[in-house]
Parts: structure tokens; sequence; C-alpha cells
């Protein structure tokens, strides 16, 4: 079993999942100014509903950002704090990867441009297109890699134009300069229930880590800046 969670988009998530990507309980509420009050009340309510029990879960999973810094912080410190306390391995998945496995899922796109608003005129970017393990029977949208094996996972300024007139998902898709007839999907928000599916293919080839080494993924080097430097005083 396994226990997954997302406050770093505008809500927070839980849920429960079986090693096959079976949801056995999940619980979203939207917005962000009660994450830190509703996320452990909401796992003691997942667990409960599923009848187990933290002992009974195999690996915890969480979304490592790139995105608010807030969210990031708030489920990197739960999962690593469950994590000491119950023994338990941890697997962090992509913020701009679960917004596409969402848009593969809800509108079948299979490779794509993922983008995530992320103020200060830039938006938080990666290229992806469907990989299927058939020995374990995964579809997962998996980054593009640039040369060198390097993730394209990157910040772009607002109004760039992106290399390729792929689709392009999430609530980012707008704030960049389209090419003629590029489909651009900007609703689209994943749950904890995608968290936890692409977590569990990610525990299934590579394991998980301890805690010290659930780290969260900013992408910015300076992760937080004042409201007037971010144009909203």
């Amino acid at each position: 079993m396994f226990l997954a969670m997302d406050t770093v988009f505008d809500q927070c998530s839980i849920a429960i999942l079986d090693s096959s990507g079976q949801v056995l309980s999940s619980h979203t509420e939207t917005g962000k100014r009660q994450q830190t009050q509703q996320i452990l009340p909401m796992i003691d309510a997942a667990l409960s509903e599923a009848q187990l029990r933290l002992a009974d879960i195999q690996a915890l999973i969480f979304n490592r950002g790139p995105g608010a810094f807030s969210g990031i912080r708030i489920n990197t410190a739960v999962v690593q704090a469950l994590s000491v306390a119950h023994d338990l391995p941890c697997v962090g998945v992509s913020s701009l990867q679960a917004i596409a496995q969402c848009a593969y899922q809800k509108y079948g796109l299979t490779h794509l441009y993922s983008a995530l608003d992320a103020r200060m005129q830039q938006v938080y970017f990666g290229q992806y297109e469907l990989v299927t393990d058939d020995q374990l029977g995964h579809s997962i949208m998996q980054p593009v890699l640039a040369n060198g094996g390097d993730s394209t996972e990157q910040l772009l300024d607002y109004d760039r134009q992106t290399a390729l007139s792929l689709p392009i998902v999430g609530n980012g898709a707008p704030l960049l300069a389209r090419h003629d007839q590029q489909d651009c999907h900007e609703d689209v928000w994943p749950d904890a229930v995608v968290i936890g599916q692409l977590g569990i293919a990610q525990f299934a080839n590579d394991g998980g880590t301890e805690a010290s080494q659930a780290l969260p993924k900013y992408l910015r080097n300076q992760a937080w800046k004042t409201l007037k430097e971010q144009g909203k005083a």
C-alpha cells in the first residue's frame, strides 16, 4: 500500500493506493490557506477509510515540486517526519510530470509541454512523452532528456515560444507564446491519485529514498521573493 500527498498545487490532497495503482481512499480540499492544519487529519481519515495503519504502508509519495515554496515545504516536511517516525521510504514526484500525466489521462495526449506558472514573469516548463513499460504494465509520461541526459525541466520567461508546436498543458500554457494552431489546455490539476500512480511506477523501477534524501525541487535559485518583487504589491 502507498500513501500519496500533494500540497504544491492549490489544494491539500491525500490518496491511498495499492501496488497496482487502484485507489483505496482519496480526499482533496481545494485552497491553500489551511493546508498545514488539514494534512495530518486528512491522512488519518484516509487511513481509517481504507482500514489501514501507517505500518501497512510500503512507501510515502509526495509532490517534490517545482511550484509554490510553502506548498512544497509542507508536504516535504510531513513526508520526512512520517518517514523517520515509521521507517518508511519516500518517493518524490515532479509536479510537471504530474501535470503531463494528468493531461494524458484526461485528453489522451502522448507528447506535450507541461507549464506551471512560477510567478515573477516565468513558468516552470518541461517536455514529456508517453513511455510504456510492458513488463510492469505502466504507461507513464516521462521527461524528454536534453543532450547529456539532463531533464528539460527549466524556467522560461513569459511570452517565450516553444521550439516545437506540441500541445502545452497547465496553468502556465497561456503565458507562453504559441505557434499557430498549437493546442493549449490550461485546466489540468493533478491530485494525489496521479502523484501516487507516478510514484508507484517510480518505486517499482528505482525504489525509494530515506527521509534525508526526500528533497524538494525548486528550479529557481531564490525560492522566495517579496510580494513587491513578485509584482503582487
